[in-house]
């Protein structure tokens, strides 16, 4: 499939000031770098389109020397998917996060020592790739959050058997909405699969315009609307992080007659952390609301979840909070967590 995504020059104006000159005082005052939300943080580096297509090789499977399909491809294809699905809508430029760099050799530096290798000598590709695609015309406000629509795409080649041939490959795709007060990403049953399995990237664009066309925006929003509605008192809450603590050591059989929680001890005391600390979302002193827990959950994934597990933490995080709302108004279900 061909690609349309395209990243359009800058014109740069110039004009002259040489008039002004003599009369100028210039004051070099240090720049301080701004700091840029992505929608994921953990071990995770910005990489552009350009450098995926121009810079790095592409794996194939061994035993018949197929490729896979790239990093690149993957993700024209699904922007692709997305012009064509909300056509008329603002789409913008791809987020782009790699990890996990898989470096080689060219023939000719095979006896090189390696103090002395060139960027000519070598090879790279990234084994996992993320990347999220805004759509800010489409939007909402959640407890004074604005939310804009996002596909998030998924990537991650450990995945693979790439030792066969070639066969079926996974991709994980999640259209959900993105808090653009923190880049938090709210992702939904309706709104995620994890086990697209393609062959080509033609098969890829029609499972992306399946997911976009499944996903029901008004009914998600609802739900994040009720969180604001309930609250955890500093006693339920901190119980809620014991149990979260206490759940990874509980015996397999125990842990399967609970609901799922997927966050590691780490995440929980960030959350702990971000309930003190969070400019937006902290709770100190206060009642805190399932919205503000909900994001409390959805910022420790974003800064502490490698990308291959990323989307489904996102996913495991929407369970937990509703499921722990439901709870608040007498549901059983998660009333573990609460107890």
């Amino acid at each position: 499939m061909e690609s349309t995504l395209q990243i359009m020059p800058v014109q740069r104006i110039s004009r002259n000031f040489g008039e002004y000159a003599e009369e100028a005082v210039i004051i070099e005052e240090p720049v301080k770098p701004k700091k840029v939300n992505h929608f994921i943080e953990a071990n995770s580096v910005e990489v552009t389109l350009d450098h995926l297509k121009n810079e790095n090789v592409i794996p194939v499977f061994s035993k018949d020397n197929e490729l896979t399909i790239s990093h690149p491809q993957f993700i024209e294809t699904v922007w692709e998917a997305a012009n064509s699905f909300y056509s008329g809508e603002q789409i913008e430029q791809p987020d782009i996060r790699c990890s996990h760099v898989v470096k080689g050799r060219k023939p000719e530096a095979v006896n090189k020592p390696k103090n002395l290798l060139t960027e000519a000598d070598t090879t790279q590709y990234y084994e996992r790739c993320a990347f999220a695609i805004d759509i800010p015309s489409i939007y909402e406000d959640v407890s004074g959050n604005r939310l804009n629509l996002s596909i998030v795409g998924v990537r991650a080649l450990n995945r693979e058997n790439l030792a066969t041939k070639k066969s079926p490959e996974l991709f994980r795709l999640a259209v959900s909405f993105k808090n653009t007060v923190c880049c938090n990403m709210c992702v939904f049953t309706d709104g995620y699969k994890d086990d697209i399995k393609v062959m080509s990237t033609k098969e890829l664009f029609r499972a992306t315009l399946e997911l976009l066309n499944n996903f029901n925006a008004a009914k998600n929003i609802h739900l994040l609307q009720t969180l604001g509605d309930s609250y955890l008192n500093e006693h339920q809450f901190v119980t809620l992080l014991g149990r979260m603590r206490l759940y990874q050591c509980l015996p397999q059989g125990y842990q399967k007659a609970i609901p799922r929680m997927l966050f590691t001890d780490t995440q929980v005391n960030n959350v702990a952390r971000a309930y003190i600390n969070d400019e937006n979302f902290g709770s100190l002193g206060n009642d805190l609301s399932m919205w503000k827990f909900y994001n409390l959950l959805t910022g420790a994934n974003k800064i502490s979840s490698y990308i291959d597990s990323f989307l489904d933490r996102a996913y495991n995080a929407t369970e937990l909070a509703t499921g722990i709302c439901s709870a608040l108004h007498g549901d059983n279900k998660y009333q573990w967590f609460l107890s």
